[in-house]
């Protein structure tokens, strides 16, 4: 404040001389000039601004030594509590590691315990891989990342490689990203081993129900009440449910409430339960084996399919069992031993064959007693050495290959008795009787002889031939056939010899060359052949190429000349008569075509005659117009009938298949059939359901059908009698019978009824009726019958079956 005072003081001093001057110059008046006045004002302006301007100064420096020290006291105060910052951080269990920016180099404060094995040089401090757990490392490297990146927080609990743990808090504050480490103690450590501990848990186990999931056995887990608290997939599907999450929400239970309340009743927490189950899955009846354990907060259990092995067990069981049945039905006796040598199967040949009581069998003897009480029967041969015997019979039980034997008993029967040693242990016992194939030997070699007697008498020639083409024999009657020698068929000549010595009988390419090649074939199916054969002597051969047993082949030639001459002759004779049937056929038809437009003419015009406009008849030209208009119209009949048998046997006739209302068409032909019953003086029963039906058929053939059966029986109803008609359904069939109380039809000529222009009723006709009604019924592939008696009259069935299609063409 002294330099300024002194300033202020000599300012003053400036001021009260300036004044002094002033003093006189006015009292002097008009002695001071102008001038003098302004460089005064002027003057004291500069010392009035100078004065203001150090009152300013004085107080802006006043405020800037008050800002000065209050900065000094905060400054004090920062260092201060950086100070203590310091030491806090600098405390060896804490480590701060700082980045001013992406691109800032990293600061480091305070140091961790040597103990953890963190590194203490700040270059080595952030190769984390080389001081940390490899998993802790790669955490905390994205950790870092994304704290500088994207300001991302973390907390994260880090092992070293020596078992240390310590605590790891990343933050952002003022545009800096700082990570701080720090070695936690006793109760942070131990609580921070639980957390890691913890994960590592969780871990192991959402590895483990990602196991369970992938297998295919159902697995759960429930709570201390029952309810289900977990499921993996299999359980799910098991019990199809959409997905594990649903089959524990939905409580679907696998195991049928009996099984379930058997596991509660009997699972402990030192035994759990262990059983086979039968449940249902996916609509199939299928079997487990559950394993259920009880734990203190619930239960969890596996279950494991085991349909395929019960279904290979049961199928095993039936194996064995069916295999037991087809060994109890052999003729061939058989026992099977166990390991320790006692009986465990038998069949009936067994027990038969070696009179063995059911009771003893049923004991389980050993094998060597059975042998012992053979040998005390006197069933066994006698031996020089028994108990030598004995012991190489039961060495099959310590053998690998099959035992055989020849038993020669004192019956007289000789057995091949087979020992073969089973995998399982024990050995099985075949006895094979050889006494009938002994028999059967001798009896064969004794047919062998008589069969070669037999081919030397045969009127048929046979020769036998081995694989390689040479013959093995052949008898007179084949040799006399070909023309050869003894000589030239004896056994061992090759067929090529044998094709030589026959060449000037036969010699055409497909002969014995074709023999040769089917003897000779190497083809895995040798099929026989048969055919004819024309020699140049004239006779004419029917041979046969026969495949024997040991890829042999019999040839056998039996002379047919006679019989084919014959036969050629018969031919002819029927290709004559086909030709003629064919000619009248033609015939037939032909006239029937042209008899009638004839015929139409004749009726046209006596029609004609009859009208009005044509005059008036007299009763006689009457009486003969209805007689020509009657006849025509029979002849038209009778031309109609040839021509649809002509149309027939030619296979050309088409049926028209239509619905057809049964009552409407038995209406339709008892009103037109009404003139024939009143010109027969007989009468028409019709008996029919009401609810008769339609049919699928002709209706056109079916009227012909009814009203040839209805004519026939009017030809044979005596007059003052009734025709019967009876109409019924079977099935889809029309079933339907015409009787008549004529005199019956002989038996002798009811074979021919229905052949054609058989006539054999009291008004005649040219026989065609019978024969069209068998023709249009085999056409609706129906069935027609006749039973008649002579002197009760005749009755025919006809059963039309209904067809399904709208029209069929007929065949021959």
């Amino acid at each position: 404040m002294r330099p300024v005072a002194r300033r202020l003081a000599s300012v003053l001093a400036a001021g009260s001389a300036l004044a002094a001057f002033a003093g006189p110059a006015h009292a002097a008046g008009p002695y001071l000039a102008t001038t003098e006045i302004v460089t005064v004002s002027m003057l004291l302006g500069v010392m009035s601004a100078a004065m203001l301007s150090a009152i300013w100064m004085i107080r802006q420096r006043g405020r800037m030594e008050a800002e000065n020290r209050e900065l000094r006291a905060h400054l004090s105060d920062a260092r201060h509590n950086v100070s203590r910052l310091q030491a806090l951080i600098g405390d060896k269990d804490r480590r701060i590691v700082m980045w001013d920016g992406l691109s800032g180099k990293p600061e480091f404060l305070g140091q961790l315990a040597p103990e953890t094995g963190a590194p203490v040089a700040d270059r080595d401090f952030l190769a984390f891989g080389r001081w940390l757990k490899p998993t802790s490392a790669a955490e905390i490297e994205r950790a870092v990342e994304r704290l500088r990146t994207q300001a991302q927080s973390f907390d994260l609990i880090l092992e070293t490689s020596r078992d240390e743990v310590l605590e790891a808090q990343g933050r952002v504050s003022g545009g800096q990203a700082f990570v701080r480490f720090v070695a936690l103690n006793n109760l942070r450590a131990e609580a921070a081993e639980l957390k890691l501990e913890r994960e590592r848990l969780v871990a192991a186990l959402s590895t483990l129900q990602c196991l369970i999931d992938q297998i295919d056995l159902p697995v759960w887990q429930r709570a201390p009440d029952g309810s289900l608290a977990w499921v993996n997939e299999a359980y799910a599907e098991a019990v199809e449910a959409k997905d594990a999450a649903a089959a524990v929400r939905e409580a679907r239970e696998l195991l049928p409430t009996v099984a379930r309340e058997k596991i509660r009743a009997t699972s402990t927490y030192d035994t759990p339960f262990r059983d086979k189950v039968s449940t249902v899955v996916r609509g199939n009846r299928s079997f487990f084996d559950v394993v259920d354990a009880r734990t203190p907060n619930g239960s969890a259990g596996i279950a494991i399919d085991v349909s395929d092995v019960e279904a290979v067990r049961e199928e095993l069981t039936r194996t064995l069992k069916s295999h037991a049945e087809t060994l109890d039905h052999l003729a061939t006796p058989v026992a099977t031993f166990d390991g320790e040598q006692r009986l465990q199967f038998y069949n009936q040949a067994f027990q038969r064959m070696w009179e063995f009581d059911t009771a003893f069998l049923e004991s389980k003897p050993g094998n060597g007693e059975l042998l012992d009480r053979l040998r005390a029967a006197g069933k066994l041969p006698e031996q020089l050495n028994w108990k030598q015997w004995k012991d190489t019979a039961l060495s099959v039980y310590r053998a690998i290959d099959t035992q055989s034997d020849l038993w020669h008993l004192p019956n007289g029967q000789t057995l091949r008795v087979f020992a073969t040693a089973r995998p399982q242990g024990g050995a099985t016992w075949v006895f094979e009787n050889l006494t009938e194939k002994v028999d059967l030997e001798t009896r064969y070699n004794t047919l062998m002889l008589v069969q070669d007697e037999t081919i030397d008498h045969l009127a048929e020639g046979v020769a036998v031939f081995s694989p390689d083409g040479r013959i093995r024999l052949s008898n007179p009657a084949f040799r006399a056939i070909w023309g050869i020698s003894e000589a030239e068929a004896k056994s061992g000549t090759h067929i090529r010899a044998i094709e030589q010595a026959c060449a000037p009988s036969y010699d055409k390419p497909d002969g014995w060359k074709r023999f040769g090649q089917m003897i000779t074939s190497f083809d895995d199916e040798r099929p026989s052949s048969q055919g004819m054969l024309e020699l140049r002597t004239g006779l004419v051969l029917d041979y046969a190429v026969i495949p024997l047993s040991n890829a042999q082949t019999m040839l056998t030639f039996v002379n047919i000349t006679d019989s084919v001459r014959v036969s050629r002759a018969l031919t002819e004779k029927n290709e004559a008569l086909r030709k003629a049937d064919a000619l009248k056929n033609d015939f037939v038809q032909h006239v029937s075509y042209e008899l009638r437009s004839p015929l139409t003419n004749i009726i046209g015009f006596a029609d004609l005659l009859k009208t009005p406009t044509m005059g008036e008849l007299n009763e006689r030209q009457a009486e003969y117009v209805d007689h020509i208009a009657t006849s025509s119209a029979v002849l038209l009949t009778i031309v109609n009938d040839i021509l649809d048998l002509a149309t027939v046997d030619a296979g050309i006739m088409e049926l028209d298949y239509t619905e057809i209302n049964l009552t409407d068409l038995l209406d339709d032909v008892s009103m037109q059939f009404a003139d024939r019953l009143h010109e027969a003086q007989v009468t028409l029963e019709i008996t029919a359901p009401d609810n008769l039906g339609t049919i699928v058929a002709d209706q056109q053939r079916l009227k012909q059908i009814l009203i040839k059966l209805l004519s026939n029986a009017a030809n044979f109803a005596p007059e003052g009698s009734a025709i019967g008609l009876r109409c019924w359904r079977e099935g889809a069939d029309l079933v339907l019978t015409v009787t008549d109380r004529g005199p019956g039809i002989p038996q002798d000529v009811l074979t021919t009824v229905f052949n054609r222009f058989e006539s054999h009723g009291r008004q005649g006709g040219p026989g065609l009726g019978l024969s069209i009604v068998e023709s249009f019924v085999s056409l609706h592939h129906g069935t027609v019958t006749i039973d008649s008696q002579e002197g009760r009259g005749t009755k025919v069935t006809v059963r039309i079956p209904s067809a399904s299609m709208t029209s069929f063409a007929a065949a021959e």
